[in-house]
This record gives C-alpha cells, structure tokens and sequence, in this order.
C-alpha cells in the first residue's frame, strides 16, 4: 500500500500518526500466525469496548512459561539462568524461580514449566527443592492435567541414586496428569554437551506450544549502544586466570590430616563475592600421573587426538581436560569394551559392588587391574571431562579485599600399592608454586547467608573443613559491628593437632565478636565424641536460642555428618520443645522455609 493510502486508511479510522506509526513497529515484528493471533484479540477488544462479551480467540489462552531450579552448588541456578537467556533471546519470554521460593500451589495454575533440579548425597533433594520435592509427594498435591512440564537433572553417575530428585520430579508430575513436552534428561558431571542438547530440543517445542504476547513489541535501541563497555563476567566457562598468594598447613606435625590455609588474589577482576559462595578452581592433573597411564597403554604422548571438536595432543588433553583422579561408571563401560574382562563384566551387572569398586580407585587402578589395548583416540572418548571443584570460600572481602581463602584437606594415601593424590588438592597444595596461575570463578550461594538483620543470632555448625565459611561469617559480623550472638560448633580429631584457626577463634572470642565456642575433638577421649554430640549435651540452649530467632547453619559432610545433625536437631525440638516426632519435623521445615537453617554440605 502506498504512502498516500496509507494516510487516508488512518483519517477513516480516526488514528492519528504516532499511532499509526506505533502499529507499524508492533506489526512488523510478527510472523503470519502471530498477526492473525492479534487480529482475533482487537475484534475482541472492540467488542467487549461496545459492551459485548465475547469468548477469546483460541489461540490466546493465557500461556506462561515457568522455570524453577533446585540448586545445591549451584549448577543447575546457572543452568536454568543460561536457559532462560536462550529462551528470551528467541523471543520466548520465561519466569525463573527458586524452588524455594515457588509456592507449590501455583502449579494448578501454570501451563507450562521446566524444573531444572540436581540431586546430592543418597538420592536427596537440594535444601531449596526439599518442601517443593514433599509437597509433590504428598496428597495434597492437586491434578495438574492442563500443566506440560519437562525436567532436566544433574547429576553424577559414580552415586547409586543418581539423579534421583530430577526422576522423582518428572514421575510426580507425570502421575499427577501432567504432559511431558519432552523425555526427562539425566546429566552426568560433564553435562555441557547434554544440556546444550536438550535446550535446543526444549526451544523447539515451546516455540511450538506458545503464542508470546512479548513478541508483539518490536526492540528499540538507542543511539550509541553499540560503542558501549561490555563488561566480562568471569564465570565456569570464563574464569579469571588469577595467582596463588599462599599455602600453608594449619594442621600440626602429627595430624592424621594435611589440611592447607590456601590464598588466591583477584587482583584486577573486579570479582565481587559474599560470605557463603564458594570458590570454583579449575585444576591440572599431575603430569607424572599422566605419563604412568600412557605408559601401561603403550600410547605416545605425543599422538593427536580431538575433544571439544579439538585437537590436542593425549597428553596435554589428559593433563588439561579430563576426569582421571575419580573413577566413573562410564568410564567403567567403555573401558571393558576394549578390556573384554569377565571380571569388569560382573561388577558392572551390579551397581552395589561397582561402586564400591570405583570409589577406591582412580582410572589408572582400573586399566592396572584390567589391561587393555586400545588407542588414545578411544583412551579420550571414554574419559569424562575434568570438572572444577567447589570450595567454601573461606574469607570476607570486608577483611582481605582483593584476595579469596580456601580450606583445603589434601586427599593423598596409599593404595593398591601406589601413592595416590586428589586432583585439586593436590593442584593447590603441592604441585602449584607460589604466584602460579590458578583458573578460578565465583559460584554465588543464595541458600547459605547470614541473616540480613545483624541483630539475629547465629549457631554455625561445621566440624572439619566444615569451618571454612563461618570464618567468613565472623570476618563480616565483625566489620559490620553485627550485634547478633554468634555460636561455633566445632569438630576434629585432635585438640593440640587439628584445631583449624584456632588463634583466630581465640582473637573472635576476646573481642566479643563470638559468644560461644563449643568443641568435639573425636580422639582425645576413649569414647569418640561429635559436633551432634555437643548439640545433644546442651539441647536446651540451643533450643531457646532457636525461639529467639537464631539461624543455624551446617557445613561439611552430607552423608553421615549433616545427617547426625539434622537427627540431632530433631532429638532437641522434640526433648526441649515437648513436642511429637511429626511436630518436631514441622518445626525444622518451619526453619528452612524461613530460610533459618541452611546447609552447604558436600
């Protein structure tokens, strides 16, 4: 249509230019579908503004898109947020949630969700999908037959109930009348491929399902955007390339445990981080570990292989690229292919005995039991690759600035004849010299912070390692001038030994920055004695500390540890609080939903 048509169209419908102008923007942005969409819609308004009222164009049933993530360490959080940036920049707008903060009877009213959720320890929900996770369970959960959902979880194959949250999520839903828009997908600890995968195939079919109302607004940029600032963000695949300050043992001579003070500077990155997140650290293996495993496969390190569409020689992939201090199922599988042993064979028909297996040994262990021939091509195709590990960050930037500190227990013994040694640990605290280069990144923890009320007490429970963040705690209480009481549960083997910080706890307590310290070193009596054990003795204090508003917080060993504390908490609600078994449970649920007791476990 001309020009001239165009403005006598506009004088017959009384618009005037900048609306006329306005629908030219909004309209030029839609494909066919979406225009005849938005025809249906303002003959629908029309008639509705002239006192009729009229059903809704089929096609514009309110659709909403919903992804809720589950996050222990934070991986499936980045997960869900590259998502949903993905998602919006194909036009497709998403609302990102925390389980956490997800009440659960918005379900019956959504269309469509994504639960992005990861599993830890034996099977168990993260702390902030815990409540959404029982709520699915149980019978007050309403049918969500107008609801389509897909589920992604992450995972790591070496735990017998791998990936179990992701499947309890896609099975609930599913028995509660959900459609599935796709199959659930279960990420091992290598999940950038897979879940590249799966977010284009999710893409795909919401574009499908969706008409998006956002779509109708045309973007508009401003002049001189483009000469702007991008400013980097240093994340797992972007990490600063930053220098190792220190590392120090700060467990005594005759410690059964070689625990190391370890200091990064950040100096330049302009990296932020808050008490409670945690430290990624990519790692390097140990080139003579490296040189070992070629050498029993008679494979030159020199030959050329490809990863990551890639090429490399084996031995710098090996070194830089790939899982070989932790052994893996996949890893197992692939192997025998090549091993064909009869023996390999029967422990991977049973996951029990496999496990336990892999959990003594390293790859090199497994090609030493079960040699084979096989080349560096198929070497590299049956490895993972190399993951970061997370460490609690161990320090406040209100105290050391520009510097980051760790805790680290270096994993080294014997076994099966041979020294081993664990890949970052190792890394950090001795194969890594002073001023060294150290690939790290921040990993934020919104479910393990101090109260934003300085005034709140705080009971900090971490035996071990465990202690790293809570000297970040006390490092941030005490620059805010917080006047919050604050309670250190403690554990370890020996007092003289393996007294983490102590000097420092001793400073925190002079200056009346903690109120409280209490001690479980497990060797030092006859009877072995625990942080559960200190919690138990003075339950009733803990327990009106706990009325008072206290927030506790556990840090350490999810397995046996985190689990005694939770028993131990439940055994003090009950005994101090004259409550049942159930009331006792609902009292601690009370407490994470408030978010007054989180965990950072591992």
């Amino acid at each position: 249509m001309s020009s001239e048509a165009n403005n006598r169209s506009n004088i017959a419908v009384g618009l005037n230019d900048p609306q006329w102008l306005a629908i030219n923007q909004v309209t030029a942005a839609l494909n066919p579908s979406q225009l005849n969409w938005l025809s249906g819609y303002f003959a629908g308004l029309a008639q509705s503004s002239q006192g009729q009222v009229v059903p809704a164009p089929q096609a514009a049933v309110a659709k909403s898109l919903t992804i809720l993530f589950g996050s222990q360490t934070g991986n499936a959080k980045l997960v869900a947020t590259e998502l949903k940036a993905k998602l919006e920049a194909n036009n497709i707008s998403t609302s990102l949630v925390s389980m956490a903060d997800y009440k659960a009877k918005q379900l019956k009213s959504e269309s469509h969700v994504v639960a992005i959720v990861s599993t830890h320890g034996e099977g168990d929900a993260p702390d902030d999908a815990v409540e959404l996770h029982g709520f699915l369970a149980s019978k007050k959960a309403p049918k969500l037959t107008e609801l389509k959902f897909a589920v992604l979880g992450l995972g790591d194959s070496s735990y017998e109930f791998f990936c179990q949250t992701g499947k309890d999520f896609d099975q609930r839903l599913s028995d509660l009348g959900a459609q599935r828009l796709l199959d659930r997908v279960d990420c091992d600890v290598d999940y950038d491929a897979t879940v590249s995968a799966w977010s284009d195939a999710l893409m795909a079919k919401i574009a499908e399902e969706m008409v998006q109302a956002e779509s109708v607004v045309a973007p508009t940029v401003s002049a001189g955007q483009g000469n702007e600032l991008t400013v980097v963000e240093y994340n797992k695949k972007f990490p600063f390339k930053a220098s190792l300050l220190a590392s120090q043992k700060i467990t005594g001579r005759d410690s059964v445990k070689d625990i190391r003070h370890i200091e990064v500077s950040l100096e330049d990155s302009g990296i932020q981080y808050q008490p409670g997140d945690a430290l990624g650290v990519w790692f390097a293996n140990d080139t003579q570990l490296v040189e070992s495993l070629l050498e029993l496969l008679g494979i030159d390190k020199n030959e050329s292989v490809k990863f990551a569409e890639q090429s490399f020689t084996i031995f710098d992939v090996l070194v830089e690229k790939l899982e070989l201090t932790q052994s893996y199922p996949t890893f197992a599988k692939a192997y025998n292919e090549y091993a064909k042993s009869d023996e390999l064979a029967a422990k991977l028909e049973d996951k029990a005995v496999l496990r336990v297996y892999l959990a003594e040994r390293q790859i090199i262990d497994v090609v030493r039991d079960y040699p084979a021939t096989l080349s560096a091509q198929q070497l590299v195709d049956a490895l993972r690759g190399m993951t970061p590990r997370l460490y609690s960050i161990a320090s406040s930037q209100a105290e050391v600035e520009d510097e980051v500190h760790l805790t680290v227990a270096v994993v080294e013994y014997d076994a099966h004849g041979y020294r081993h040694q664990g890949g970052a640990s190792g890394f950090l605290a001795k194969r890594l010299e002073e001023g060294g280069e150290v690939r790290v990144f921040v990993e934020k923890n919104d479910n393990f912070r101090l109260p934003e009320n300085p005034d709140t007490p705080v009971i900090m429970i971490g035996p071990g390692t465990g202690i790293a963040p809570f000297r970040a705690f006390m490092q941030q209480r005490e620059a805010d001038e917080a006047q919050g009481k604050n309670w250190l549960f403690f554990g370890n083997p020996n007092y003289t030994q393996d007294f983490l910080y102590q000097v420092e706890w001793q400073r925190f307590v002079k200056d009346g920055v903690v109120d409280k310290v209490s001690l479980a070193f497990s060797r030092d009596q006859e009877e072995k004695i625990y942080v559960q054990h200190r919690l138990l003795e003075q339950g009733a204090e803990v327990y009106q500390w706990l009325l008072d508003g206290a927030h506790i917080y556990v840090c350490g060993d999810a397995d046996h540890m985190a689990k005694d504390v939770n028993d131990a908490l439940l055994s003090i609600v009950q005994l101090h609080g004259d409550k049942s078994a159930e009331q006792a449970e609902q009292f601690i649920m009370e407490l994470r939903r408030a978010k007054r007791y989180q965990k950072d476990v591992y």
